[in-house]
């Protein structure tokens, strides 16, 4: 277990690094959005390469930064039914998840899209808008993505079934801006219980 917790950890580390990349895209991505609206609106000029790579990049963002969300344990719940489960519970419905699902659908679409970016690559595939852009470099991140959803999908296993060994203290990768959310939740639903018993206190003492 030791050899996969350090496979783990070399995940995390990996989609972590990927993840601060992929923030910069989204900056990139804004600028060039705003950079063709001035252009167009100013000057009445377009580019479709430009158009494309704002889609590039926006389709990098997702297919990258795919694992980073995972990761950080960010991806959809429904909070209000793991909200009330333990902890254990959760890692064992992650499992069941993880086993089932996500890793499964990962390497199906993988294997469906590879051949799709294999044939771009040979042929050379361009868009079909005047003046626009190759297609192998947008075709090759969705393999890439789900391979790097597979591999954190891999480590979040890992982490779940050494936290059931006892082996980890945690099996979710804390979220400081949950943590931040959840103890202020906590700090007001513990005032608001403390009013309750001052005010059901005075209620029930004696009139003087």
């Amino acid at each position: 277990m030791g050899a996969l917790l350090s496979l783990s950890r070399l995940i995390d580390r990996t989609n972590e690094w990927i993840g601060r990349l992929t923030m910069w895209l989204v900056l990139a991505a804004v600028l060039i959005s705003a950079g063709n609206a001035i252009v167009r609106k100013a000057f009445n000029i377009g580019s479709n390469a430009m158009l494309e790579i704002q889609w590039y990049l926006f389709a990098g963002v997702f297919m990258l930064g795919v694992g980073y969300v995972l990761l950080k344990n960010a991806h959809v719940r429904i909070d209000f039914i793991s909200s009330r489960l333990s902890t254990r519970t959760n890692a064992i419905i992650d499992i069941l998840g993880l086993v089932i699902f996500t890793i499964p659908l990962a390497l199906i679409l993988i294997n469906l899209s590879w051949p799709v970016f294999s044939r771009a690559w040979v042929s050379g595939e361009v868009s079909q808008n005047a003046g626009g852009l190759i297609r192998w470099p947008v075709l090759l991140l969705i393999p890439v993505g789900f391979s790097i959803l597979a591999a954190q999908a891999l480590s979040e296993l890992i982490k779940r079934v050494a936290y059931l060994k006892g082996l980890l203290p945690e099996p979710f990768t804390p979220d400081s801006e949950k943590v931040d959310e959840l103890a202020l939740a906590t700090q007001v639903a513990e005032e608001a219980a403390a009013r309750d018993a001052a005010l059901k206190a005075a209620a029930a003492s004696p009139a003087r």
